[in-house]
């Protein structure tokens, strides 16, 4: 990740951290509610970077709590991260690789499941995108693939479909907390899955705030002119801002006379519109529409037309989500239920706000492999401030399964975030992660690979179609701009990566990246 004095990865605000305590037995046991947003990068969240905007309602939670410096995802990709945090369990195990041909196998075990069994009651409302119905779970209702922002259809437990008027993430949290007030049993703790559709692309604000942010303006990051010597996969990606953004789709620059490869699929998604909404979404784009063709920028210029609109439009969206946590903490209080209830907050994984002059994820490197994670801790747990050890989304279900005193199956991958949130610093804390993503050929363009992260150093394979490695020196290379293995004096360094990553590869049973790392 870039260093900027704003940027507060690395804990520079960590606050000292209390001696925590558990809630006794004999108390009633904690509610969990678990908010997930899609692509949603904690450089677009002021309690982690101040350099773009502000997002109070997502400080809130870490304020109130902790927050992660360093969490990062097992397969930056929108269904197989989810697969990997619903199961605690890598891909090669859970069996959703990819969004292109993977089917989430349904019957096996995930952790709401398991809380069902605890006495729990389970519900999730949005975004589920792994292709087959839910199951362990007493109430859902959920968007079919990716969703629509506008009037979005809605797919029930009984099968029906129904359309909702108004913006998505309004909706899923009037969902969700009307769920919370009127449909649970109050006699038993539950565990709420609130999964947003935002800030996934193409980052289509609410019409209420459209207006917002048009007086911005953005520098390029450092590495946004990356010329990829020395990286072969990250030269043949398809995620370029400047060459690949699409200017219909993406940027909404909609005219009868221009055409794009994903025009029709923009012209579907404001087809939705209801005529206040379309007229109102109409007159605030007409004008730019016309400034840009009028003014025809080009090379440079372009390339700042592009990005800028693509910061505005993802914070506008943004917005919206942060307003809706807000709701949410807010009802909570009102109700009564924040005291013994655990919020989290994270991501499905991490984005390119224009690094390596790249939107979208997928690829190993930090921006997409971290993905940010805070949570407000309830009554009896006194931890706040920064917590530094590296933790991924395997994690989050053998914690939630502690917290509600469930047996951990020995075949969960992940490990339980609970000592940490209790203050503790277990000596046998994991000093590497393991990393692998399948989603090639496919949209993106971006190589099959897999690899390990220690705390200081980066190695990775890309396969399939190509064979090249790359190792990077974080702390002296913190944008993975420079690859290493060529280079003699880390020699011994790529030597105990490689160890270490088929160390990782036979612990998670990764049996085919095992044989191609020999």
């Amino acid at each position: 990740m870039e260093s900027n004095n704003k940027l507060i990865y690395g804990g520079l605000l960590s606050l000292s951290a209390l001696a925590s305590c558990v809630k006794p037995a004999t108390e009633k046991p904690l509610n969990i509610v678990y908010i997930m947003t899609d692509d949603h990068t904690a450089q677009m969240m002021s309690c982690y970077d101040t350099r773009y905007m502000e997002t109070p309602n997502l400080d809130r939670i870490a304020a109130d709590g902790v927050r992660f410096t360093n969490s990062f995802v097992a397969n930056s990709l929108s269904g197989p991260s989810r697969a990997c945090m619903i199961t605690g369990k890598h891909s090669c195990q859970n069996g959703f690789f990819d969004n292109t041909h993977c089917v989430f196998d349904s019957t096996q075990q995930t952790f709401p499941k398991l809380l069902q069994k605890a006495g729990y009651q389970t519900a999730l409302v949005g975004k589920w995108h792994l292709e087959s119905m839910p199951t362990g779970f007493d109430y859902w209702e959920i968007v079919p693939g990716q969703g629509d922002y506008y009037n979005p259809r809605f797919i029930r437990q009984d099968q029906s479909t129904t359309v909702k008027h108004g913006y998505i993430t309004n909706i899923i949290t009037d969902d969700a907390i009307d769920w919370m007030e009127n449909k649970r049993d109050r006699e038993k703790p539950f565990c709420l899955l609130i999964h947003h559709k935002a800030i996934h692309r193409n980052w289509m604000a609410d019409t209420c705030n459209l207006a917002l942010y048009e007086d911005k303006e953005f520098d390029f990051p450092d590495n946004f002119f990356d010329n990829y010597e020395g990286r072969e996969a990250a030269a043949a990606q398809e995620m370029n801002i400047v060459k690949d953004m699409d200017m219909i789709y993406d940027l909404k620059m909609l005219r009868p006379d221009k055409e794009s490869r994903l025009k029709s699929l923009y012209e579907n998604f404001i087809g939705r519109m209801d005529e206040a909404q379309r007229a109102a979404w109409d007159a605030f784009y007409a004008p730019i529409i016309e400034e840009f063709y009028r003014t025809n920028p080009q090379g440079k210029d372009l390339a700042k037309w592009k990005f800028t609109r693509y910061m505005r439009d993802y914070m506008k969206t943004v917005k919206s989500l942060d307003d809706n946590v807000g709701r949410v903490l807010d009802y909570l209080k009102e109700a009564g239920l924040d005291d013994n209830t655990l919020v989290v907050y994270t991501s499905d994984q991490g984005f390119y706000m224009g690094e390596h002059g790249w939107f979208d994820k997928r690829f190993m490197y930090e921006e997409s492999m971290r993905t940010p994670l805070i949570m407000r801790l309830p009554k009896g747990y006194d931890r706040r401030g920064d917590i530094t050890e590296m933790v991924q989304n395997i994690d989050y279900a053998p914690t939630f399964l502690e917290i509600a005193g469930a047996n951990i199956p020995d075949d969960i991958q992940g490990e339980s975030l609970l000592p940490l949130l209790k203050g503790e610093k277990p000596a046998d804390w994991r000093k590497s992660l393991y990393y692998h993503f399948y989603e090639y050929p496919a949209e993106h363009s971006v190589k099959r690979h897999y690899g390990v992260r220690t705390e200081r150093y980066k190695l990775i394979h890309f396969y399939n179609d190509i064979d090249t490695w790359e190792l990077y020196d974080l702390a002296e290379d913190p944008m993975e701009m420079h690859n290493l293995i060529d280079i003699p004096a880390y020699d011994s360094v790529e030597a105990e990566l490689r160890e270490e990553l088929k160390k990782l590869q036979t612990q998670y049973r990764d049996t085919e990246a095992l044989e191609l790392s020999k």
